[in-house]
């Protein structure tokens, strides 16, 4: 527990302190955490070798991540020229090298630059594009890490039904709608003491709305881990396991409260 606490309060006051700075310090970040997360999920899927496709598919998280305005203005190609480049490639390498590549491993490792690339992606351009970008990815990171706190807390002191017992046996519930309360109480504070930033019945309902879709961003991870008989996707960060373990919420919230319109 010890470990855990502090390998905790260092990783988040780096996090913080790159995530206030901005700027090319914060894409690097995230381009590592990208990389390192995409490692974390070929090796769950034993795809490693030459052949495989999976070196392509390290370019095409990095390619989808990074191809931002503010990275590269006025790029020549967009993120469907770069996932459609690499399907190809991908189904290619089944001809060419089929004792390694397989159209199961191309599907793999295609889900995995959809999933990785545009959740890291999504968390570049909260920051990096959008007007009052340190307001919103403080607010969003801050709702899905409340969520997490209470909907642990209020699981461990209420929790009685299971919510997913299959897949997270210690999941409750109780614990779940404690994380939407916990989630919606801090939108509402925050909208309060950022003046006009954001409405108060907006940054309500987005705080449910975060709470929600990251905790099904956690239980889709959940459901991974299990099916892959693991109970943590690496071990990059003592007593927190991996990159995976620790921004399942964030590869989904991120995404959805763009791509459902939520935030501009």
């Amino acid at each position: 527990m010890k470990q855990r606490l502090v390998t905790g309060l260092i990783a988040a006051v780096a996090f913080i302190g790159i995530l206030v700075l901005g700027g090319y310090a914060y894409a690097a970040m995230i381009a590592l955490m990208a990389a390192a997360g995409f490692y974390e999920y070929a090796r769950l899927n034993k795809i490693a070798k030459p052949g495989s496709g999976v070196y392509v598919s390290y370019a095409a998280v990095l390619g989808v991540v990074l191809l931002t305005e503010y990275l590269v203005p006025d790029a020549a190609i967009g993120h469907e020229q770069i996932i459609w480049c690499a399907m190809l490639i991908l189904l290619a390498l089944t001809v060419f090298f089929h004792k390694t590549a397989n159209l199961h491993t191309a599907a793999v490792l295609l889900i995995g630059i959809i999933y990785i690339g545009y959740g890291f992606h999504y968390m570049l351009i909260t920051r990096l594009e959008l007007e009052d970008g340190l307001l919103w990815s403080l607010f969003i990171y801050g709702c899905i890490w409340l969520t997490d706190s209470g909907a642990y807390f209020t699981g461990m002191l209420l929790g009685r039904h299971k919510l997913a017992p299959a897949i997270s046996p210690k999941k409750t519930v109780e614990g779940a709608i404690g994380g939407i309360v916990i989630s919606m109480l801090f939108a509402f504070l925050f909208a309060l003491l950022s003046g006009e930033w954001l409405n108060i019945a907006h940054a309500i309902v987005l705080g449910a709305v975060i709470a929600v879709v990251g905790q099904i961003g956690d239980l889709i991870q959940s459901a991974y881990k299990r099916l892959q008989g693991v109970k943590d996707s690496g071990n990059l960060l003592p007593g927190h396991g991996g990159v995976l373990d620790r921004v399942d919420s964030w590869l989904i919230v991120f995404p959805a409260v763009h791509l459902l319109g939520l935030i501009s």
